[in-house]
């Protein structure tokens, strides 16, 4: 049996030997730490805030005197820079449903944003996009009318001045004159008396006093909004935690921060030791290949642009080891297949260890364009990608592990897309059950005897989780491994058999994991 996520074969902490076409990618790994020999402290010095809250708020500080004072917009008149930025980001969610973190890198790069400045730029575009609901009262009450009856292009220069001055350190004059003049600056004098006016009643308390006037009373939705989540997502969070709903507080502050990015190390190429050296990152706590970073833009990073490491949450890696860990009955006869790849982050990871042993891995995306980065994402790896519907792959049947990461509400990865926790309703929910387990009995059938399932979700709701599990367990007689024992070293995992990670907890997204095997 070969070395695979902490089994016989492997080093204490769990990481591969080197083999076959992984000796290419040693030499490059081993280049790669001598070139950061030579740059000797550089690499410290290149290593901005990035848009970490811990940088922005060096940044926010330093803002407290600069005003309106910046380069000249695009726009007619000058406003700043910076807040232009964020405005354009704010208004591209708004108006076309847009990701904010897809949008604003490339609006830095066009701008030329760079350290300070683009540190800023992203606390205050996401931070905005993060706590909207909370802003909203508050706007609403300044302005003595609900949000829905201001222009939107307003009230989302009102959603960012707010913002800097209930969540931020910008002194409140800067707050308020820079949003005036981006008010000044798109509509002319007349609405800019009204961004003034709404934003010198939003200054006038502390948000700890806008808490106490505006938040309901009944505890889980006071929570919801002082941390800026919907009420229903909370009392679904405070459902998933069960007996340590108590902890609901400490989950929701966690959700309301911005993570540090964590690396995978690519298995075969470089070691998350390594790959710690030449980021000037730190190794992960639970994943052998995880390095997190305080700061800085990973895609400038040289061992991402060469293919040695990628940007994946811990989390994420997690579930791909649990499968490849998980106990099979029979021998592994390499099948693996990954039924819901895109965009090919566990599939990369998955196509990594199975390069190692020669296996291979079937990824199954309906999407071109989503499968377009799986290929990419794994161009180099023993993966075949698949443009067909999970539900009905027309694959051969016979795999002996199958991973189902199923779409879901990503309520668990909120505080990586700021957005988003504005955009779901109980409604999804109730639409995905549907999709999942049909996509887990579709797993199901293509899996051999004695193979095993890892079904996952990037949300610890109940109904996409344990009740998923649950269900299929009593139609099908499949068997539920502890998952817990999937991942060791990782601590307060839940009652089990399934594994719950928690920002809160492991620093990483909320995901949700189960084993099942099919019985001989």
């Amino acid at each position: 049996m070969s070395a695979r996520g902490g089994r016989s074969g492997g080093d204490a902490s769990g990481r591969r030997p080197d083999s076959g076409s992984g000796s290419s990618g040693r030499r490059r790994a081993d280049d790669a730490v001598g070139r950061q020999a030579e740059r000797g402290g550089r690499a410290a010095a290149e290593r901005s805030p990035g848009g970490q809250r811990a940088g922005a708020a060096k940044s926010v500080g330093a803002e407290k005197d600069r005003g309106s004072s910046g380069k000249r917009s695009r726009r007619a008149g000058s406003v700043d820079p910076v807040r232009e930025v964020a405005l354009e980001v704010l208004r591209a969610v708004r108006e076309r449903d847009a990701y904010a973190n897809l949008v604003l890198p490339g609006l830095l790069r066009d701008r030329h944003l760079s350290g300070r400045d683009a540190a800023l730029a992203t606390e205050l575009a996401y931070g905005t996009c993060r706590t909207t609901g909370l802003l909203d009262a508050v706007i609403a009450h300044g302005a003595g009318r609900s949000v829905e009856e201001i222009d939107g292009p307003l009230l989302d220069i009102l959603r960012l001045g707010t913002y800097q001055l209930l969540r931020t350190r910008i002194g409140a004059h800067a707050a308020v004159d820079t949003s005036v003049a981006l008010a000044r600056a798109e509509f002319g004098a007349g609405k800019s008396g009204f961004v003034n006016a709404v934003l010198r009643r939003a200054g006038e308390k502390p948000v700890e006093e806008w808490v106490e006037t505006l938040a309901p009373a009944d505890p889980v939705g006071r929570l919801a909004f002082e941390y800026a989540h919907p009420v229903w997502i909370a009392q679904a969070f405070a459902d998933a935690l069960g007996a340590s709903a108590n902890e609901l507080r400490d989950l929701l502050a966690a959700d309301d921060e911005r993570p540090v990015v964590h690396l995978v190390a690519r298995p075969g190429e470089i070691t998350a030791e390594e790959l710690a050296l030449v980021t000037g990152g730190e190794e992960g706590r639970w994943s052998p290949y995880a390095v997190y970073l305080e700061g800085g833009d990973p895609g400038r990073l040289e061992p991402v642009r060469e293919g040695m490491a990628a940007v994946q949450d811990e989390g994420s890696q997690l579930v791909a080891l649990s499968l490849t860990r998980a106990p099979l009955e029979g021998p592994d006869g390499g099948r693996w297949l990954d039924l819901c790849a895109g965009p090919g982050g566990k599939a990369a990871l998955l196509g990594a260890l199975a390069a190692i042993d020669r296996f291979q891995v079937d990824a199954v995306e309906p999407a071109e364009h989503r499968a377009e980065l799986v290929r990419k994402a794994t161009h180099d790896l023993p993966v075949r990608v698949h443009v067909v519907d999970g539900r009905d792959s027309g694959l051969e049947p016979g795999y002996d592990r199958i991973l189902v990461d199923a779409p879901c509400t990503g309520l668990g990865a909120l505080r990586r897309r700021p957005e988003a926790r504005w955009r779901r309703s109980p409604a999804d929910v109730r639409d995905l059950v549907v999709l999942q387990r049909e996509l887990l009995t579709a797993a199901w059938d293509l899996l051999r005897p004695g193979g095993v399932v890892l079904y996952s979700t990037c949300s610890p709701h109940l109904a996409e989780t344990v009740s998923i599990v649950a269900d299929h367990v009593r139609r099908t007689g499949a068997v539920e491994l502890d998952t817990r024992n999937l991942l060791p070293g990782v601590t307060d995992l839940g009652d089990g058999p399934a594994a719950q990670l928690w920002p809160h907890r492991h620093g990483t997204d909320a995901m949700f994991m189960a084993a099942l095997r099919k019985p001989i």
